[in-house]
């Protein structure tokens, strides 16, 4: 393992950051006393007793946010202090916790479905882009609904609901800064102020600050991380208040390894060592800027209604030049292209408005929901666009290509694809008595989708106008007050895919699924099992992209979250999948697993707290992936992987200041592996039966001191 520092550029980072940061913070410092008694008294927490790692309500969509034990559905959260003290960068890190995610180096997804781009993400319940990276450091945690919500949410993949919740202003005066080092030579400096001010504290703000820059776990490779955010919050009245949100979020990624696709005849080799100079080109990557604007109000009527609106404004402009490895033979012969042709800009105008209440009648209650959702959603090509070849290498020396002169201006772009989707939903869950309750709930939906060429004018192949009713029915038992059982059928609609110049147009998705809940007072179990059946769309080799065949997804996801004894946490999940593709129009995939994805996949982190050692704590993660097919015609699998981290924190006090000290050894055996095997198209299967593999990280550390002030 290569460890190698830049104390210099760390400097730098640092000095500049705290300067900004201190200058925000100055205006509140020093703390007041009680505060600071406050603040001791978290820590005295963190030396006395393990962390929670379990949640108890999450944000429903249009349902606001519920109790999870008494929600139909399987909802997975990780909590911020699971962010916090895994030391992790970004979502897209997050999902490896939940077993029934995947998310890294692809569009997240769970059950095996892969999320569109715009439809199946929200931050605070509002649609985002999915294909751009987003900070950790601004969200106070991650909510995943695995499988069908288009009754909630309006027409999506069954991909399942990514909501990413922002940090909010606390209730106390909050001064955190932090400095960190991570392989092989980046520096990170982060800060984190809150207050609230004003006549009954009725204003209130938190800024979130991040600047990391520095080398990667590749020579030659740069990662640059610069994110400002801020929320604001009013409480007009007693009964109304205002969140605003306001963020910027540079990310530049350099040099790591590209994809690898194959060739005819060509299976995927054992994965290479990801470190090594080559297999990706030090001056491509990505060099993506997201600015995200957004505000809700929340009304309460009265003690049994409540009114919330919401609107979000986004720009995801991104310059993509992530090169693609052809693997040629299985000697190990590849091509080297630098990708330009994905969209380099996505704004997204999204929306959210919704009723809720509770009625009282015939001995029975009525939890009433009446929302609308929707979004406008742009996207700009830009005019030049194409592979770009480099050359040709081999895995067992990869060849490092000067910069090309022809790369695009990804600004010089035009629109190429307008969408536009509402829904109106109405549901009502009827409470029959303490034990038995039953929910129904209707969207009515609409798609607008235009496409366009380069000089302006219309692209028929790409646009149309559709929509239709998406459904869910539900119905839980409660055996006792800590039991849920409960069972649920969803179909929705999902935006037709899109192959070359053909968009189809929207077709349906179903789902069953049957769950049980039990939670104690520090630990929850859940078990789901599913069937996930939807039209297929592929192009046999030869013929013309269209619904042609059948994917039916079954599986069994298990979740266990929360103190195991005073010293022991556990955050664990468990899932088996078969994944099928039925009636097809080639005979090839037919009855065929789907590509890439495991029949098993787990994760487990145990984090424990050293008694004899006030303010010690360790922790280990391990995520389990096991063998996925190779192609769609399955002749040969991909090897799984299973991939261990270490982790250990100590809190304590430093000249007065409540500090943690955190250390991390990620992938501590420095395992090979393919991270992620993807299908060339969403659905699965283009008639070529390709895909497209990513590598997994190699051995790294991640260090950082935390302070409060």
């Amino acid at each position: 393992m290569k460890i190698q520092t830049n104390t210099p550029y760390i400097a730098r980072r640092a000095t500049g950051m705290t300067v900004l940061a201190l200058a925000v913070a100055s205006v509140f410092l020093p703390a007041h006393a009680e505060d600071k008694a406050a603040v001791l008294e978290a820590v005295d927490v963190v030396a006395t007793g393990a962390p929670a790692y379990k949640t108890e309500t999450a944000n429903i969509g249009p349902l606001g946010e519920k109790s999870v034990l008494d929600t139909p559905y399987a909802i997975n959260v990780i909590p911020a202090e699971l962010l916090e003290n895994q030391q992790l960068k970004s979502v897209r890190e997050a999902f490896r916790y939940m077993p029934s995610v995947q998310g890294e180096n692809i569009r997240p997804q769970t059950r095996g479905l892969q999320a569109g781009v715009v439809q199946n993400t929200r931050i605070d319940g509002m649609n985002i882009a999915a294909t751009t990276d987003y900070p950790i450091e601004q969200f106070d945690r991650i909510e995943v609904l695995n499988g069908l919500a288009g009754a909630l949410y309006g027409p999506a993949s069954p991909a399942g609901t990514f909501n990413y919740v922002l940090k909010r202003p606390t209730e106390t005066p909050l001064r955190r800064f932090s400095v960190g080092y991570a392989s092989q030579g980046s520096g990170s400096v982060t800060a984190d102020i809150s207050d609230r001010f004003g006549e009954d504290k009725r204003f209130g703000f938190r800024v979130n600050l991040l600047d990391e820059g520095g080398e990667s776990y590749v020579d030659r490779s740069k990662l640059d991380r610069k994110l400002a955010s801020l929320a604001f919050d009013v409480q007009l009245t007693s009964d109304t208040k205002l969140e605003t949100n306001v963020s910027r979020y540079h990310y530049t990624s350099k040099g790591l390894p590209g994809t690898f696709e194959l060739g005819t005849g060509v299976v995927y080799p054992t994965a290479p060592d990801p470190k090594r100079v080559g297999y990706g080109q030090p001056f491509a990557g990505d060099d993506n800027v997201t600015e995200t604007y957004s505000a809700r109000i929340k009304h309460r009527l009265n003690q049994n209604w409540n009114l919330t609106a919401g609107i979000l404004k986004q720009s995801s402009d991104r310059a993509s030049t992530v090169p693609t490895n052809t693997l040629t033979n299985n000697a190990g012969a590849y091509s080297v292209k630098v990708a330009t042709t994905t969209f380099s800009l996505d704004e997204i105008l999204s929306y959210t408005l919704a009723l809720n209440g509770r009625v009282n009648a015939a001995g029975m209650t009525h939890d009433v929901v009446v929302s609308t959702t929707g979004f406008e959603w742009d996207r700009y090509t830009p005019y030049t666009t194409g592979a770009i070849t480099l050359g040709t290498s081999n895995l067992n020396n990869p060849t490092v290509f000067n910069q090309p002169g022809n790369i695009p201006n990804f600004k010089n772009r035009y629109k190429a694809q307008t969408t536009r989707q509402q829904a109106i939903t109405v549901g009502d869950t009827i409470g029959f008595n303490e034990q038995w309750s039953a929910g129904l709930f209707l969207s009515q939906s609409w798609i607008d989708q235009y496409g366009s060429n380069p000089n302006g004018t219309v692209a028929p192949a790409k646009s149309y106008n559709d929509g239709g009713l998406s459904s869910n029915a539900t119905i839980s038992y409660k055996p006792q007050k800590n039991m849920t059982v409960y069972a649920s059928y969803a179909d929705s609609l999902q935006q037709g895919d899109t192959s070359g110049a053909i968009t189809l147009a929207p077709y349906r998705s179903k789902q069953w699924e049957l769950g049980y809940k039990l939670a104690y007072e520090k630990l929850n179990f859940g078990a789901a099992l599913f069937q996930i059946e939807r039209p297929f769309a592929f192009a046999p080799a030869g013929g013309v992209f269209a619904v042609q065949g059948d994917q039916r997804n079954r599986g069994l996801e298990l979740t266990a979250n929360g103190a195991l004894t005073r010293d022991l946490t556990l955050y664990a999940g468990l899932t088996y999948l078969d994944p099928r593709l039925l009636n097809t129009a080639s005979a090839t995939p037919t009855n065929k697993q789907i590509m890439g994805l495991p029949r098993i996949a787990g994760n487990i982190l145990l984090d424990y707290r050293i008694a004899a050692v006030p303010g010690l704590a360790v922790n280990l993660n391990v995520s389990h992936l096991g063998s996925r097919e190779g192609n769609s015609a399955n002749t040969y699998k991909v090897d799984g992987y299973t991939v261990a981290d270490l982790g250990a924190r100590y809190s304590t006090l430093l000249m007065g200041r409540p500090t943690t000290w955190r250390i991390a050894i990620n992938n501590v055996t420095d395992e090979r592996y393919w991270a992620n095997i993807t299908p060339s198209g969403q659905n699965g299967y283009t008639g070529t039966g390709a895909g497209t593999g990513t590598l997994g990280a190699p051995r790294t550390i991640r260090a950082t001191m935390q302070m409060d002030f």
